[in-house]
């Protein structure tokens, strides 16, 4: 059922916000009023949002008055440092799109671009980011995602050793934030292609934060530069084992000896039996890229056949997870 686009619908309207901004509980027929929809819709939406504790109600003489709940302020309003806002209308506007061609993708092991949008699919990321619009929609929901799952990828290890940070596919910088924020001693260069870091540096970055740094390039196609640690987040998911592979030994061969990279993907169990969760991102990355999601022995292989070695995994509890292979 649903439930999914019953929070997406209430998010674009900004029921939340509303809700945050007013301070005070609000009958339905305020929020329509204020929102511009019709009453009769959104007393059912508020409705179906107090099913899913996402809205609490409250009976009184002169009818039902709705509020946000504390998961909708910190995780569903615009505004919260914790806000997840951003993915949430990326996964109503794109990813819902594609997996209404799941059986599709089955079928054909591919993704399903061509048919959910009219563009190619044979470059993934070139559909991800066909237009501005959804290039900043992406990037702003990769920054949602490490606002509440940074710290707890990058500290999973002790990576104070590791001063010199290339963080590959960096996107909006978030994480590395993250990493400067916990490592003081560190710098990060977030290393991406060209159009999204002009939009990082622009929109994302503050210009006051000198320890983050840019390098603009494509790594699978352009030279990987000397580092310390190489940190690949929710980067290999995307691609098949030889796409990987090749990736990898790129960045074996690019690292200080005594250096490292960190990886921080979902995992699955070792008999796939779940989390469910990341099955369902498996889904994902069928209908979305070229990849999919891996066992922590899988990403072992995958490190060692590119020369890394003292490999370690880490799981956190949470959505996404660390593996530390060593030079």
């Amino acid at each position: 059922f649903p439930y999914p686009q019953v929070m997406f619908t209430a998010c674009e309207l900004g029921v939340f916000d509303l809700l945050l901004e007013s301070g005070e509980p609000l009958s339905s027929e305020a929020i329509a009023a204020r929102l511009g929809t019709s009453t009769m819709g959104m007393e059912r939406l508020l409705d179906a949002c107090v099913g899913l504790k996402l809205l609490a109600v409250e009976l009184t003489q002169g009818g039902a008055l709705y509020r946000n709940t504390e998961i909708s302020s910190i995780y569903l309003t615009k505004s919260s440092p914790k806000s997840q806002y951003h993915i949430m209308m990326y996964y109503s506007n794109t990813v819902y799109l594609c997996w209404h061609y799941l059986a599709d993708a089955v079928r054909e092991g591919r993704n399903q671009y061509e048919r959910a949008f009219g563009i190619s699919s044979e470059d993934p990321f070139g559909a991800m980011y066909r237009s501005e619009e959804e290039m900043l929609k992406f990037v702003a929901g990769q920054n949602s995602i490490w606002s509440i799952c940074g710290r707890d990828v990058l500290a999973a290890f002790d990576l104070s050793i590791f001063t010199q940070i290339y963080d590959l596919g960096g996107c909006g910088g978030a994480l590395a934030q993250e990493c400067v924020s916990l490592y003081p001693n560190s710098t990060v260069t977030i290393y991406d292609l060209p159009k999204v870091v002009q939009v990082a540096k622009e929109r994302f970055v503050p210009p006051e934060e000198h320890r983050i740094t840019f390098h603009e390039g494509d790594f699978f196609n352009d030279s990987i530069p000397e580092a310390e640690l190489y940190i690949l987040s929710k980067i290999l998911h995307d691609w098949d084992d030889d796409k990987c592979r090749q990736l990898l030994s790129k960045v074996y061969k690019a690292c200080k000896p005594g250096g490292g990279v960190l990886l921080v993907e979902s995992l699955l169990n070792e008999d796939k039996s779940g989390p469910l969760e990341t099955q369902l991102y498996s889904m994902n990355m069928l209908v979305q890229t070229e990849g999919k999601e891996r066992t922590a022995v899988e990403y072992s292989r995958l490190l060692e056949a590119a020369g890394f070695g003292d490999i370690q995994v880490k799981k956190t509890g949470k959505i996404y997870d660390a593996v530390l292979g060593r030079k």
